[in-house]
């Protein structure tokens, strides 16, 4: 995935300008795309890599719904999209590198944001601001403070803002949170979330030139400036600046799929992340190895992830899409559910739910397919009814921030860090909430008051 381009002799003139213009639009443009024709529906996607790609593809293909512009920062990826849409729309879409091309559209009703994680809260807010509903990719933001601002600006402009948690659209999903909420598991003391990965040995490329066709000033955006790195273009996930690693990347999806057959619940008290470079003794950023311990109060949930178990595998597409179950114990990305009645095993992406008892023996369960069949209409049903999606921002933000907890606890020294669930600061810990909130660069900052 790659990111929208902000024009630098406009942009970086200060935010705070970009963002009020951006403002006086919004005040007029809301009430059209929420007024939007009931089945016609033109959306816009920023960043055109692996999971724009699949965003286009099926949204394309939803009835009323077509993609005017493909806009990427980097000239010319995102061609099979093009080429994709070009043969399923009426008319083909437009190749643009800076998204507010599209946010200055009066058609466009939405935009689809996939880029990396480190632009999705300015990306969304900006969005918001210029009247547009938004599907964000998942892990909606990279810092607590940017998730709290991505709420807001859907409060005041009356956005419809999805989040690509796309497990919450699964009948599975709710189908687990019955069965939990029916009191058959017994009480809940302990969830088990895990997120066992396979990987190799981090290394270091040196700087360089950056590819022709590439604004590396615009995909660094909000983060600090830094020469032009392969290594940080093509893989950022071991980089605080753009991504929570392996966290982030996948282990948000089973700490969402569990948040919500729990029940959603809140913020946790306190959480303690232990880890490090144990498998490779490489020496990135974001750790190959986190442990971690939450604390609901009346009951607890732990979480392991990293990448250096081949020997542990994601649920293969024959469970994803077909009907046959995962061997539990080997299953990289399992949720646990202890009761003192039962125990569920928990699958994302399709995979559904089996409930065990002693020896091994299923009681109930529940076969699933992959959710971006109904994650997907759900987001478009929701721009013409304007009823909250499924993943709706407020509603996964205390996941996210599950994520941005465990990094926190884990960067100032693995320490256990008390939280305050109302205000959403550390009560225990100064340099923590020094991490809420990113150090923008000067012309990618999100304002306080959005």
């Amino acid at each position: 995935m790659s990111s929208p381009l902000l024009s630098r002799r406009h942009f970086l003139a200060g935010s705070a300008v970009s963002v009020a213009a951006v403002s006086t639009r919004a005040s007029n443009d809301s009430a059209t795309a929420a007024s939007a024709p009931s089945q016609r529906v033109v959306l816009a996607l920023i960043g055109a890599g692996g999971r724009g790609s699949n965003h286009s593809a099926g949204m394309s293909r939803l009835p009323g719904v077509e993609f005017k512009y493909v806009c990427d920062i980097w000239k010319d990826r995102g061609d099979g999209i093009m080429k994709d849409l070009a043969r399923v729309q009426k008319r083909a879409p437009q190749r643009i590198s800076d998204m507010r091309v599209a946010l200055d559209d009066r058609e466009v009703d939405a935009v689809v944001i996939a880029t990396p994680e480190h632009w999705h809260a300015l990306a969304t807010v900006m969005a918001c601001q210029a009247g547009k509903d938004v599907y964000v990719e998942k892990n909606p933001c990279n810092a607590i403070w940017e998730g709290r601002k991505m709420i807001e600006a859907a409060r005041k402009y009356g956005r419809i803002v999805q989040v690509g948690f796309q497990n919450r659209s699964g009948p599975y999903a709710a189908s687990a949170r019955d069965y939990i909420a029916s009191g058959k598991l017994g009480r809940i003391v302990h969830v088990k979330v895990y997120n066992m990965l396979d990987g190799s040995r981090w290394e270091p490329v040196p700087d360089g030139p950056a590819p022709a066709g590439l604004d590396w000033d615009a995909w660094l955006g909000p983060a600090p400036k830094v020469p032009y790195n392969a290594g940080r273009h093509m893989n950022w996930l071991p980089w605080w600046d753009y991504k929570g690693g392996t966290l982030a990347d996948d282990a948000s999806h089973q700490i969402d799929l569990t948040r919500m057959v729990l029940g959603d619940p809140g913020h946790p008290r306190s959480v303690l992340c232990t880890g490090g470079n144990y498998a490779f003794q490489s020496k990135r950023e974001v750790p190959e190895f986190q442990c971690i311990t939450y604390d609901y109060g009346d009951f607890s949930m732990t979480c392991e992830s990293g990448n250096a178990t081949p020997y542990l595998r994601k649920f293969p597409s024959e469970v994803r899409y077909g009907d046959k179950w995962p061997h539990w114990p080997t299953s990289a990305t399992r949720v646990e559910i202890y009761g003192t009645k039962a125990m569920m095993y928990l699958g994302r992406h399709g995979c559904g739910w089996q409930v065990v008892v002693e020896g091994g023996r299923v009681i109930d369960q529940d076969k699933g397919y992959f959710p971006d069949k109904w994650h997907q209409p759900n987001f478009i049903d929701c721009i013409r009814s304007r009823q909250a999606p499924n993943a709706e921002i407020a509603k996964v933000h205390p996941s996210a921030c599950l994520v941005h907890l465990a990094n926190i606890s884990y960067r100032v020294g693995q320490k256990q860090l008390f939280f305050d669930p109302v205000h959403e600061r550390f009560t225990n810990n100064s340099s923590a909430n020094a991490l809420l909130k990113p150090a923008y660069r000067k012309g990618y900052r999100i304002p306080e008051s959005v």
